[in-house]
């Protein structure tokens, strides 16, 4: 019996579905923290100031009532999009917002912010026809019908959405029409744009998190069946059912859970979903956080099948074989090796978990020896794998924050970075990331992108019951960068699923263009590649449907933009801030 096999023989009886009438909160392991190591004493040039204010975001996102969180509807809150939706080149907002029992604002809604190109952005809402009030989770973005527009997929509690572009700065609600209309109030949560079947359209896959109903489940405080004071779940409330749509290409979809293989499997509270070719293979595949119960990866069969692996495949549980509560996922190439790992997040008392992959789709779990265990005081939710400060070495920072806001001296924490200082290992930075990542806020979904388009990666962060945080990152130092914009022909338009690799200064990088992450979230669908001290780059991409085209000696510190088929078709030098 393989170790694998013995983990998941012990795993067992602690996440089958409950039958108890207990219902509790997340699962911790209740971990020690590793001590620090003796710090680099590196330089890190990159600086986050929040700026939101000045900019122009204004409207609180709210969770609940500011003291207390009725049902696990208002504490899970919900992510953040950067996306460019009227083509400017500019990345626009998109924040999602929920509500809160017995008074919920007219108000609440999720919020479209325009990019001025000035550093401010304006509330374009209820012009873009995308004012909705209620329990929004998860958002996904992607050109479903090809028509070169980022339309709009956000999961609630209720019922989820589609969202056209109509490609004048409006979106129509398309849900009934599309074939998404569901015939029970689901809990949406992760959602994920995914071209599985590789016929050039998106299909769309969405997990759920817990069946939640108000007349069945307890209000905080009402039940001893529950925790003491505070809300009920995840634990002992049914398990989420994930679905996946296919994309006919005629802006309809069609319901393909059970003959894909996804309804074979019981789904537990599946949160964060990240489509990408772990196996690299040339076929996108699943993979799902969830809170409490094991994390999924279901792996592309290339005959419109999956099959589930993900204790197979090591990503499951935590190295010693317990369930987490997988919350977030970060996707990058930590080892620079051109495999694909994973970083998910979990609640406190537990360290965050990044997984490296072999390359061929199997993962073994790297938490302690990369440095992140360190780490175990928060909630961590969002998180994000970008090389923060240019210098060719992928970092990820996290954003956190306390459950229950009736226990006020856990809930607003602060914000966390770990640079990475070479090969994969990590040092967790402590008040030298500046006043932004310093902060604290009780956050959860988050979206890494150049918003100013200085040639860096700043990063927008959802707050519960107050304004979104946008950290303005300002580098410093000679450090190069280069970003590459795709856009597909025979694949999708906005070649969601194409894998870039860059090769600079003897070191190699994957990414792949994501339709979410970190948590809930979408990030800028402009891969951004530090390159440190190099001034130029080879940049192999391999498009969806499988196309490769080379380009070699591409000169640094600039925006690409290539066309499937015809090479580079435009470049763009952005202006560094302060220059």
């Amino acid at each position: 019996m393989t170790r694998r096999s013995l983990l998941a023989l012990l795993a067992t009886p602690l996440y089958s579905q409950e039958t108890s009438a207990r219902i509790e909160g997340m699962a911790s392991r209740g971990v020690k923290a590793a001590p620090r190591g003796k710090p680099s004493g590196l330089p890190f040039h990159a600086r986050f100031t929040d700026v939101a204010r000045q900019a122009g975001l204004n409207h609180a996102v709210i969770a609940g009532h500011p003291n207390r969180a009725d049902y696990v509807i208002e504490a899970m809150s919900c992510g953040v999009a950067f996306f460019d939706y009227d083509n400017d080149g500019w990345l626009d907002i998109l924040v999602l917002s929920g509500s809160r029992f017995g008074d919920p604002p007219a108000t609440a809604s999720n919020r479209l912010y325009k990019n001025n190109r000035d550093g401010t952005f304006s509330d374009v809402t209820e012009k873009a026809g995308l004012f909705r009030t209620g329990y929004a989770q998860g958002v996904t973005v992607g050109d479903y019908n090809n028509d070169g527009f980022d339309d709009l997929f956000v999961t609630y509690w209720g019922q989820n959405a589609l969202y056209r572009n109509n490609g004048d700065g409006t979106f129509t609600d398309v849900t009934n029409e599309a074939g998404l209309m569901s015939g029970e109030a689901r809990f949406g949560s992760g959602c994920a744009f995914v071209d599985y079947d590789r016929d050039g359209h998106l299909d769309l896959f969405v997990s759920n998190y817990v069946g939640f109903d108000m007349k069945s489940v307890p209000r905080a405080g009402e039940s001893k069946s529950c925790q003491e004071l505070v809300f009920c779940g995840p634990r002992g409330l049914p398990y989420g059912r994930h679905s996946l749509y296919r994309n006919q290409g005629d802006g309809t979809f069609t319901d393909v859970t059970e003959s894909s293989g996804i309804g074979k499997v019981a789904g537990g509270y599946g949160l964060t979903v990240t489509a990408a070719d772990f196996d690299n293979d040339g076929w996108p595949d699943i993979y799902v956080a969830c809170d409490s119960t094991p994390s999924l990866l279901f792996r592309n069969n290339r005959d419109g099948t999956f099959a589930e692996q993900g204790l197979d495949r090591g990503v499951a549980l935590s190295d010693d074989g317990m369930v987490q509560a997988g919350m977030g996922l970060g996707v990058g190439d930590f080892r620079l090796d051109g495999s694909l790992g994973i970083v998910k997040t979990h609640f406190s008392g537990d360290t965050p978990a990044l997984y490296l992959n072999d390359g061929k789709g199997n993962f073994r779990d790297g938490t302690l020896r990369s440095g992140l265990a360190v780490e175990t005081r928060f909630v961590i939710w969002g998180v994000g794998v970008a090389d923060l400060d240019n210098d060719g070495n992928p970092d990820i920072l996290c954003v956190t924050g306390g459950i229950y806001p009736e226990l006020r001296d856990a809930y607003n924490t602060p914000r966390v970075v770990f640079r990475n200082t070479g090969k994969g290992m990590f040092e967790e930075l402590m008040g030298q990331a500046g006043p932004g990542v310093d902060a604290t806020h009780s956050s959860r979904g988050c979206a890494f992108g150049d918003f100013d388009n200085d040639g860096d990666v700043d990063v927008v962060i959802v707050n519960h019951n107050e304004p979104p945080s946008l950290l303005r990152n300002d580098v410093s130092g000679g450090n190069h960068w280069l970003k590459v914009k795709l856009t597909g022909v025979e694949s999708n338009r906005g070649a969601v699923g194409a894998r870039v690799v860059v090769r600079y200064g003897g070191k190699v990088q994957a990414q792949e263009v994501l339709s979410q992450s970190s948590y809930l979230s979408v990030n800028d669908s402009r891969l951004h590649f530090g390159l440190g001290p190099a001034a130029s780059a080879d940049v192999e991409i391999r498009w969806p449907l499988g196309r490769v085209e080379k380009l070699t000696g591409v000169a640094a510190d600039q925006l690409i933009c290539v066309k499937e088929g015809s090479g580079i078709t435009r470049t763009e030098k952005f202006a560094r801030r302060g220059a």
